[in-house]
């Protein structure tokens, strides 16, 4: 079944639309499951934390990679609803969440791609691999490189190169002007002082087309989870490095843009509307490029689509893995 044209913009004219499956297939949302149990994993030569979400024996897993100051409780509403048809699991990069950096000290792109990719490969058997932004970016790079490790693929929101100087795509206007060496330790003080819940609300505002669907207990969860990565000796210099090697990267090296051309898997893209980080002017051109992609617009989502409607991304992603068991993608 293919989405109404209903409500959708001209962003997915003559592109290429993804299929969606019944929402009876899947469980009623329900945002009062807390996270998933996490722990420390080692496969394929590096350890991550990861948070795992039962499912049935014998179906493909499926791999979650978060964003830009996320973590894999980013994932636990839509792994909650993919549970009947994957067993989940939701990495925290290198230096964020519960992962330690790597040994190499090393936050760029190609850094964060070869921790993913090594955890896979160590897995032993491909994978769902689902990132958002900065996750989408990274999942983009394993997929280009190792598709034998990779069934599907879904970016929401992915990282693409987008160079608009605009600074309200950040939480505090004045984390801008941190990229300015001699202002770093003033703009480290200024930001001392915002409170947790403060950053919390700041980075949910930022994030969803509707702020109020996020529910409270969700933000005290969030807040506990900044308070203790606040504890976290490398938790600032990995979200400096990490964001300061992203957008690095849109201005040199290999372009993203390349690397999407190189991804022969299944490839479902997802993206918001009201998304403000990364625009959704990107999508038709995210799809285009992609030889074997497909478009799904939430056109009043932001920018984390599994987080703000879960269900609706939940029934994407079962369209897509139903598309390929049936050799219909």
């Amino acid at each position: 079944m293919r989405p109404s044209s209903a409500g959708t913009s001209t962003l997915v004219d003559d592109a290429r639309l993804a299929p969606l499956a019944d929402a009876a297939l899947l469980p009623p949302v329900d945002k009062s499951v807390p996270p998933w149990p996490g722990r420390q994993v080692s496969s394929g030569g590096v350890t991550l934390h990861v948070r795992e979400t039962p499912g049935p024996d014998g179906e493909t897993p499926a791999v979650y990679v978060h964003g830009l100051s996320g973590s894999g409780t980013n994932w636990t509403d839509l792994a909650a609803q993919l549970s009947p048809h994957a067993r989940g699991l939701a990495l925290d990069l290198p230096g964020f969440g519960h992962s330690r950096p790597l040994q190499s000290g090393h936050y760029t792109p190609a850094a964060h791609a070869d921790a993913v990719l090594c955890f896979l490969a160590g897995m032993g058997r491909p994978v769902h691999l689902l990132g958002n932004s900065l996750g989408g970016a990274t999942a983009l790079r394993v997929a280009a490189r190792r598709p034998e490790l990779v069934r599907s693929l879904t970016l929401l929101a992915p990282a693409m190169p987008d160079r608009r100087p605009d600074p309200r795509r950040t939480s505090d206007p004045w984390l801008a002007l941190a990229a300015i060496p001699w202002l770093r330790p003033r703009i480290a003080r200024r930001l001392a002082r915002v409170t947790p819940r403060q950053r919390v609300e700041q980075m949910i505002s930022l994030c969803y087309g509707d702020p109020g669907v996020v529910a409270e207990h969700r933000i005290q969860e969030a807040i506990l989870e900044a308070a203790e990565r606040a504890e976290l000796p490398w938790a600032g210099e990995a979200l400096w490095q990490t964001t300061r090697g992203m957008i690095r990267g849109w201005f040199t090296g290999t372009s993203l843009w390349s690397v999407a051309t190189r991804v022969t898997v299944p490839t479902l893209v997802l993206w918001g509307g009201r998304d403000r980080l990364v625009s959704p002017k990107l999508a038709r051109r995210t799809v285009a490029a992609l030889p074997n992609g497909r478009l799904h617009l939430l056109p009043d989502v932001g920018h984390v689509p599994q987080m703000e409607r879960p269900d609706l991304v939940a029934q994407a992603v079962l369209g897509m893995w139903q598309a390929i068991d049936a050799d219909r993608w």
